[in-house]
């Protein structure tokens, strides 16, 4: 047997491990949102930080920007995330509430943990693209932090809205990148070979990982294989400022860690 043959029935083999792998992740996908995490509208306050006005203002722009392309931004502001990852509250709470259309995976999830002075923008798969970790760092680190050092929430959370309506659509300038950086690229290793063990590697070697060194409760890694969330409708409700506006509902986006975080 050639080596050639050697290597089509090992990727098949890998192969047929995923897809029973994907099966069994379906079958045991808890389908409740856990209460403390369940999204009710686009903002989400649960700090009394933002008056009413303020939250009818963004809820407006938040479920105008979603009528016109369908993308979904979602607002949630907590206290602090209890000595947790910030990465895993911020993706449990995107992923779970299915966070913009199953069939374009177009959410986007503001989290900030006020007195933890941290916050995460989470991109789900769709808007990667559009949305890339450098886009979010840098609308975190000029638009939005600028002005939570002054105490200014509101003020950082609209610009910071804007800055990500803007990425979505093309519109937001990105920094210049150094020579460095423009010159990396990987050679000699062909493109398939490079796309299959990205592919191993995700599937199989981040998991175990996650089990063994484990990060909070729930790994992020432990469930970003099967699409996000319950699905399961939002209406608008009360959260620590109060606006009773139009309901929505979550379309079971999916996330797969995109985005970026920061502290101010």
């Amino acid at each position: 047997m050639s080596n050639s043959e050697y290597y089509l029935k090992f990727l098949y083999l890998i192969l047929f491990a995923f897809v029973l792998f994907v099966q069994q992740g379906y079958s045991q996908r808890s389908k409740v949102v856990a209460q403390d995490i369940k999204v009710k509208q686009y903002v989400t306050d649960k700090t009394g930080t933002l008056n009413s006005t303020q939250v009818k203002s963004l809820e407006s722009k938040l479920a105008g920007f979603e009528k016109e392309t369908s993308n979904q931004v979602v607002v949630w502001m907590e206290p602090s995330i209890e000595g947790g990852s910030l990465e895993n509250r911020s993706y449990d709470i995107a992923e779970q509430n299915g966070i913009g259309q199953k069939s374009k995976n177009n959410g986007v999830l503001l989290y900030i943990a006020k007195s933890d002075r941290k916050l995460r923008i989470e991109v789900g798969y769709g808007l990667e693209g559009a949305l890339t970790d450098a886009l979010c760092d840098q609308i975190i680190r000029k638009e939005i932090t600028p002005q939570f050092k002054k105490g200014n929430f509101y003020e950082g959370i609209n610009a910071g809205i804007d800055a990500i309506i803007k990425a979505t659509k093309g519109e937001y300038a990105a920094e210049e990148q150094s020579e460095s950086d423009s010159e990396f690229s990987v050679c000699c290793i062909p493109f398939p070979a490079l796309i299959f063990f990205a592919i191993f590697f995700f599937i199989f070697v981040v998991p175990i990982f996650s089990r063994i060194f484990g990060r909070g409760k729930k790994s992020r890694s432990s469930n970003w294989w099967w699409t996000g969330g319950s699905g399961s409708g939002w209406s608008s409700g009360s959260s620590g400022s109060s606006w009773s506006g139009g309901g929505f509902s979550g379309g079971g986006g999916s996330f797969g860690g995109g985005g970026s975080s920061g502290s101010w």
